[in-house]
């Protein structure tokens, strides 16, 4: 980063901070490159955060409901990865017909959740793009 980005970030992390986001939950698994993206950036823009691993803490059928209040169905379960394709066509007609049952089949296999979810200042966010990290973390 060149010195006016560095200028930048330090700024938006305060401006950040001052607005109450302290609490930073990034949820994913560690070894997904774009989960490794999304935390090399909240620790380029000097954040603190916590990281849930989905293989170590599934998330829940009400987190994953609670998650849905802001995040659409169609934009959290991850149709585009080999989990997704692995299921049986009956499976992912359930998935895609009942939000009950993509959210059971989400908490089991949480892989089918696009990644990362981030959580912070009361908002939840799924999926990485550096663009749409410096829309949220903006000053």
């Amino acid at each position: 980063m060149g010195k006016f980005s560095d200028t930048y970030s330090k700024i938006s992390v305060l401006l950040f901070q001052a607005k109450g986001f302290q609490m930073i939950i990034l949820h994913g698994i560690p070894n997904c490159d774009t989960v490794k993206k999304a935390k090399n950036r909240l620790a380029g823009y000097g954040l603190e955060f916590e990281f849930r691993d989905f293989k170590k803490r599934m998330p829940s059928e009400a987190e994953i409901c609670s998650w849905l209040e802001q995040v659409p169905l169609e934009t959290l379960l991850n149709k585009r990865g080999t989990s997704w394709r692995k299921l049986d066509a009956e499976t992912q007609q359930k998935a895609l017909s009942s939000t009950a049952e993509a959210v059971k089949l989400m908490s089991e296999m949480p892989s089918l959740i696009k990644r990362p979810v981030l959580e912070c200042g009361g908002r939840v966010y799924a999926g990485f793009s550096e663009e749409s990290y410096r829309e949220i973390f903006k000053p």
